[in-house]
């Protein structure tokens, strides 16, 4: 009837997810419905199904989902420029939220688990190695947010330490912990991972800034240098 208001039950099928929200919360939804909302649906599908399809492609896993492009999402039937960047950009959303959480719950870090824990958010769904550092005070306290200092391919990136050690000076960094990624999953160091590592080790002493940790994270575990007992002097 002309003028009578809409109520959630008068929804389209593809609004479903959205009435669940409503009704039951976010936590009620599966991981295709709360993709649903997200992504909507099309001439030829409707959004569930579609949403399906993109968890399809991604092998179920979220994580692998997080770490497809624009261009990527776009290769799935029925995902358009509009649908991929509203799905990368909620992910993104997403990831910040969790390493802001991770940076509440860490403030200061004292041991591997607790870089592990505020770096996982922020690494382990790079496609490509990723290699930065975490500047800290006196107390272990973060002086400044997680600072990616080179972005390389699937295996290996390039450093340079002195840029590294003119980023902790003008900072006025006490020490500092340094962390990459790989992508392939296995967390054991590369022989060009060591060498940096040794290079930074020797810096550090020389300029005073103690290098506390290079942290390697992979998809299911991590690798610290001082744990293994790589950094002594």
């Amino acid at each position: 009837m002309e003028g009578k208001k809409r109520t959630i039950k008068d929804w389209a099928p593809d609004d479903r997810p959205r009435e669940k929200l409503v009704l039951k919360g976010a936590a009620a939804l599966s991981d295709s419905e709360l993709l649903a909302i997200f992504i909507r649906g099309g001439y030829e599908t409707n959004a569930v199904k579609l949403a399906r399809d993109v968890l399809d492609n991604c092998q179920q896993n979220l994580l692998e989902l997080g770490r497809q492009s624009v261009h990527d999402l776009m290769k799935i039937r029925g995902i358009g420029m509009a649908k991929a960047c509203t799905l990368v950009a909620a992910l993104e959303l997403g990831r910040r939220w969790n390493s802001g959480l991770a940076a509440k719950l860490y403030p200061i870090l004292k041991d591997s688990r607790g870089a592990e824990n505020y770096l996982r958010p922020l690494l382990e769904h790079q496609p490509y190695e990723v290699f930065g550092v975490l500047y800290l005070a006196q107390s272990g306290k973060i002086k400044q947010d997680f600072e990616i200092i080179s972005t390389g391919g699937i295996t290996s990136t390039t450093v340079d330490p002195r840029k590294i050690f003119r980023r902790a000076l003008e900072i006025g960094a006490v020490s500092m912990i340094v962390a990459h990624n790989h992508p392939s999953g296995n967390v054991q160091p590369s022989k060009a991972d060591e060498a940096l590592t040794q290079k930074l080790l020797q810096g550090s002493k020389f300029l005073d800034i103690k290098l506390l940790d290079h942290v390697i994270i992979g998809r299911e575990g991590y690798f610290s240098f001082a744990d293994e007992g790589l950094l002594a002097a």
